[in-house]
């Protein structure tokens, strides 16, 4: 969560609006990411970042019709998700150790599977090492515009914030 929280300021569960139609407050959220992503001071991340949101999207896009992810490039991303948040050094060692043709041939089906992204995910997280975050962090880098990245620490910031709502606590559920 600490990742989450330097990453969009003390902002707390209650105060996101997810249902924001002002395009100017999103536009302005979206213009200090780059600002946010430096303010980690986390080492290689700006490189990370870079090969997530530009290079990684072409490299896929170049692929089409049949568009696939290679182990290097899952790597690659998998460090990136690791930087910005929780650093779980196994899971990085999971996926390092995939079988490229595997890799190649599971996330082939995947992108082909959109835009169901739930038949997507499932297909992805078959890979050892890649849970729902992960895949839907490799779908959102071939098709942004269908498929969202959930990361951990906001899918736990989700819970945390219906939890409020619902007026439970974790040790409720």
């Amino acid at each position: 969560m600490e990742g989450l929280t330097k990453l969009i300021g003390n902002i707390s569960p209650m105060e996101l609006d997810f249902e924001c139609t002002d395009l100017s407050i999103w536009k302005e959220a979206l213009s200090s990411y780059k600002s946010r992503i430096q303010s980690l001071n986390k080492p290689n991340l700006i490189s990370l970042d870079e090969f997530y949101t530009h290079d990684l999207p072409s490299l896929l896009r170049q692929r089409n019709p049949n568009p696939f992810i290679t182990t290097a490039e899952l790597s690659r991303l998998m460090q990136w998700k690791l930087t910005r948040g929780k650093l779980r050094p196994r899971l990085l060692n999971f996926v390092s150790s995939l079988d490229d043709s595997s890799v190649q041939s599971v996330s082939q089906k995947a992108f082909l599977s959109l835009p169901d992204i739930s038949k997507a995910i499932s297909q992805l997280t078959v890979l050892k090492g890649v849970g729902p975050a992960t895949a839907s962090a490799v779908l959102a880098a071939y098709a942004p515009e269908t498929a969202p990245f959930m990361s951990d620490e906001l899918q736990r910031l989700f819970v945390k914030t219906i939890l409020v709502i619902c007026g439970k606590t974790t040790e409720q559920i």
